[in-house]
């Protein structure tokens, strides 16, 4: 009996169990995420809607590049590839990340379970994944191992590595994030000149890698879907940039930023208020 339908006689579909098995961690995760904003608001500690509206959208994204039109015409298509390397890279893991999924964690568990969750966050092992420098090596660095090696087209007679690689590009992207905008406590956190440095460092590789894409298409696929591809790699990665960049800056200035003395007007101006 034949439990998966690898790839289709076109050579470029993937079969049905791939996609469930892919899909299936992100609607886990999105039903967690609302059982645990329903017991916070049970627990009378109401919780942000929009935090719910970008979990939610950030797992629609996710699910758009495993499961459905998109993730099966993407086995032939390099274009929609792209698009759903978008979806799943780097913007599902931006929109998860804002929705703030581990200062929601702390806020449901009893006082030993939150414990047990600072504990974790606080792990040497979770210190080096979100390393500026680490994270941007995992994103950036598989990015230019599965577009300039062998692995691309391997990606599409394998469907165990189809699924790692789905799982790592989201994987890599997620701590990307997290280790550039500190939205969810971070125990280990890191200066913002490293983590600025670091993110120009790794939008520069993204940037190259994208024009190396345009001239020099992954093996299996046409010069003009790639060059379609790499504008759409190249552009669409730089609006998402673009947002991380404008988060990072803004907490910068807010931590920069003097705190002021309130102030009350007297008959020469302002004076402030020492009370």
């Amino acid at each position: 009996m034949i439990i998966v339908q690898h790839i289709h006689s076109s050579g470029h579909e993937i079969g049905v169990l791939p996609q469930v098995l892919l899909a299936l961690p992100f609607v886990l995760a999105f039903m967690f995420y609302i059982t645990c904003v329903v017991i916070s608001r049970k627990n009378q500690r109401s919780w942000p809607v929009h935090r719910t509206t970008l979990w939610t959208l950030g797992i629609l994204c996710a699910l758009t590049a495993v499961i459905g039109p998109v993730a099966v015409q993407a086995h032939g298509n390099f274009t929609l590839h792209m698009l759903g390397h978008l979806l799943l890279g780097m913007i599902a893991p931006l929109l998860m990340v804002l929705a703030a999924p581990v200062t929601l964690l702390l806020r449901t568990f009893s006082v030993p379970a939150a414990r047990k969750v600072t504990k974790v966050l606080k792990s040497k092992p979770l210190h080096l994944f979100t390393n500026p420098v680490f994270a941007s090596i995992l994103n950036m660095g598989g990015l230019w191992v599965l577009y300039t090696t062998n692995l691309f087209p391997a990606m599409h007679e394998h469907t165990w590595l189809h699924i790692l690689i789905h799982f790592h590009v989201f994987l890599a992207g997620y701590l990307f994030t997290i280790s550039m905008i500190y939205i969810d406590p971070m125990p280990h956190g890191y200066p913002y000149l490293y983590r600025g440095v670091v993110l120009v460092l790794a939008l520069a590789s993204h940037g190259i890698l994208s024009k190396y894409i345009y001239a020099n298409p992954p093996s299996g696929v046409a010069a003009a879907d790639a060059q379609t591809g790499g504008m759409l790699m190249y552009y669409g990665g730089d609006a998402v940039d673009i947002i991380i960049i404008f988060i990072l800056c803004l907490h910068w200035y807010r931590s920069a930023r003097p705190k002021i003395p309130q102030f009350e007007k007297n008959r020469t101006g302002w004076k402030a208020d020492t009370t």
